[in-house]
């Protein structure tokens, strides 16, 4: 069974969005951990039907190695970003990770990406799960 880890801060939306997304393509056929930078983020994902959940900088740290896939918004990849709740060594773990990483290019942080489509947040999700459809067959 493959391990996708959705990353979030703040209120948790986008990674709600996400987890609800795959939930709906890929039922139970996936497990879903729900990694928040802070308890109210971790909550709201654990609420969209993640299979286990985990807050804060060390949990991030830990199981961003022990995952298939990592998805979540652009910033889970940013020192200090979501206001400062992403730290660096968050961002590091993330990055370095060996898992492949699905991000949404969401312009929050004052970082544009060049050549990317402008799409609002329920297509690019639909894209997001598109691509794990297409990648991990599952």
């Amino acid at each position: 069974m493959k391990r996708v880890a959705v990353i979030d801060g703040q209120g948790g939306g986008i990674g709600s969005f996400i987890i609800k997304a795959l939930r709906e393509q890929f039922g139970e056929r996936i497990e879903i951990i729900a990694l928040g930078t802070n308890s109210t983020a971790t909550a709201a994902m654990l609420k969209a039907r993640a299979n286990k959940g985990a807050t804060g900088e060390n949990a991030i740290v830990w199981n961003a190695t022990r995952v298939d896939l990592i998805a979540g918004p652009l910033s889970i990849v940013l020192s200090n970003s979501m206001l400062g709740e992403l730290t660096p060594k968050m961002a590091e773990a993330v990055a370095s990770a060996p898992a492949r990483k699905l991000l949404l290019p969401l312009n929050q942080e004052q970082v544009e990406i060049i050549g990317g489509v402008k799409e609002p947040l329920p297509h690019l999700i639909e894209a997001l799960v598109a691509r794990i459809k297409e990648e991990y067959d599952v």
